[in-house]
């Protein structure tokens, strides 16, 4: 190999490096192996692999041979109380799938989902998920738990639930007519479990 080549591979192993150490870390990736490293804090082992039990940066101590997770710039990312934002994906009769866009005011640091089951969709009766929201609709929701980083939403306060509509028919927006959704195209009306802003919010 030239000295060119001798640099280029050098740069190329200096920049993996680099991005080694801002690239930031989530749950459940590998860092290593039991046979080359020891594992260390915000990690566990299995089958032999060391994984990240927390977000972080990885940090390798090359006096102990160690692999830890170290703290990164703050993150965006729904907590226990958080306000969210998010478009439904898909519908079932007790539970909804949630694709979360907004935590608050701001974008989140990586793809976040959560579930809106049927009793914390509304604190009246509802028959099936259905009737509360359909796939496509832009949900305001509350996280009542992050327990192993499952989201579990609830819509049933009165500023929270489904914030703008879509025609489950025509795919047209529903505006609101009285206690209903009408579709503006097709004149279709729907029901939904509607934030007490709705139409205000995301369009």
């Amino acid at each position: 190999m030239d000295d060119n080549g001798m640099r280029k591979k050098k740069q190329g192993t200096h920049n993996d490096r680099e991005n080694e150490k801002t690239q930031i870390i989530i749950p459940g990736d590998k860092l290593g192996v039991i046979e080359e490293y020891v594992p260390g804090q915000g990690t566990f082992t299995n089958d032999g692999n060391i994984i990240s039990s927390v977000i972080g940066k990885k940090e390798i101590s090359p006096k102990t041979r160690s692999i830890s997770i170290g703290p990164a710039r703050p993150l965006t990312m729904p907590t226990l109380g958080s306000l969210v934002e998010g478009q439904v994906t898909s519908v079932q009769d007790k539970m909804a799938n949630i694709r979360i866009l907004k935590v608050g005011e701001k974008i989140p640091s990586g793809f976040f989902t959560g579930v809106i089951h049927i009793s914390t969709a509304s604190d009246d009766y509802v028959k099936v998920m259905p009737f509360v929201c359909k796939p496509g609709d832009i949900v305001r929701a509350k996280v009542i738990s992050d327990k192993n980083r499952t989201y579990q939403l609830s819509t049933a306060e009165k500023n929270l639930g489904v914030i703008h509509g879509f025609c489950s028919r025509c795919g047209g927006s529903l505006f609101k007519r009285g206690r209903i959704l009408q579709c503006n195209t097709c004149q279709n009306t729907e029901e939904r479990k509607t934030a007490n802003d709705y139409g205000n919010g995301a369009q």
